[in-house]
């Protein structure tokens, strides 16, 4: 069983800056893509930023410039810096991994249970 356990979230004014980390334990083998999605409230889920294993990052436009991902792969760690943040910024923030566990084969993805991001103007 694999867990990802985010921290980090809270409340911030308009300008400001939050920095989001995941932890992912459990019988890990290896993490390959790692990420960060959003959910605001009435609104579908939707992807902010991730990165492969080799550091390759993927950005929303939305958040380009201000947010920036990072990992560390020997700590199963993944982290969001967040700068210049906005009202709309606010959602629950959610942590994603592509995890191989030990003794199996089969990549799985999993989901951390959600840190609240909130921007006041």
């Amino acid at each position: 069983q694999v867990h990802l356990v985010e921290s980090g979230g809270g409340l911030v004014q308009a300008g400001g800056s939050l920095r989001l980390s995941c932890a992912a334990s459990g019988n890990i083998r290896s993490t390959n893509n790692m990420g960060w999605y959003r959910q605001a409230p009435g609104k579908q889920r939707e992807l902010v930023a991730t990165i492969t294993s080799a550091g390759n990052t993927n950005y929303a436009d939305s958040v380009k410039g201000r947010f920036t991902i990072s990992r560390n792969n020997a700590k199963n760690t993944v982290t969001l810096q967040m700068n210049s943040l906005k009202p709309e910024d606010t959602a629950v923030y959610f942590c994603n991994a592509d995890v191989i566990e030990l003794g199996v084969v089969t990549r799985y993805n999993y989901w951390g249970q959600g840190t609240q991001v909130t921007v006041s103007s």
